[in-house]
């Protein structure tokens, strides 16, 4: 029998739990760009259907089941941590501190945590970990949804700013088009310097032209 997309939460409920948010992340792979967590509470009546691991689904479809969660959603809480501090910290404890982030900006305040993947995050709330969890739960499924589009839109938001690297097109990973800007103009303000795929290239800063940047300043941690 199929795994219940609804088990974890089911589970949850059984246990006196009733503030269930399921957290997820993106961006951990790409050379540049923050990575951003979202948190998501779904109430007992949630209905929207289609929802499972935003990489499954099309940009369009994405987009679709994003507003929808927004608009039937208990709660939604976004974390994002920037290029700089992914450097400081490594990429890892960045997705565990957006994730914090994330569940700090929800309200109300949740008593349960379905976390994607294996490792915890620093609240004092139960928590439980879900390998493949944007596949298993609902309420993480939802949270990957919310990250990524969250996060690609942030990336077409750099782009203007940026557009020697077209990262509207490759959201920051590495693809050939990005490493051969990296190769062309060297590393922009928004690069991992931290990164293999960067590093190399930490001789060659590009100067963005004022006449054509936006001066776009980045995002807060806050939905």
């Amino acid at each position: 029998m199929a795994e219940s997309i609804r088990q974890f939460e089911h589970q949850a409920q059984s246990q006196g739990y009733c503030r269930i948010a399921g957290i997820d992340e993106v961006g951990r792979g790409p050379l540049a760009g923050p990575v951003v967590a979202a948190a998501v509470m779904l109430s007992d009546d949630f209905a929207v259907t289609g929802i499972t691991d935003s990489k499954r689904l099309s940009p369009r479809v994405r987009l679709r089941l994003h507003d929808e969660i927004y608009a039937n959603a208990r709660a939604v809480g976004i974390g994002i941590v920037d290029p700089v501090e992914i450097d400081r910290i490594n990429i890892l404890q960045a997705s565990l501190q957006a994730m914090s982030m994330a569940v700090d900006n929800l309200c109300p305040e949740p008593d349960c945590l379905l976390i994607d993947g294996q490792w915890p995050i620093g609240a004092e709330i139960y928590q439980q970990t879900i390998v493949k969890g944007d596949l298993r739960s609902i309420s993480v499924a939802a949270a990957s949804i919310v990250a990524k589009v969250t996060r690609d839109r942030i990336m077409e938001r750099y782009s203007l700013d940026y557009p020697e690297y077209g990262f509207s097109g490759h959201k920051g990973y590495p693809t050939r088009a990005h490493v051969r800007a990296l190769e062309e103009h060297g590393w922009c303000p928004i690069h991992r310097r931290s990164f293999k795929g960067v590093s190399r290239h930490n001789h060659r800063y590009f100067r963005p032209n004022p006449e054509k940047t936006a001066c776009f300043t980045g995002f807060s941690g806050s939905a």
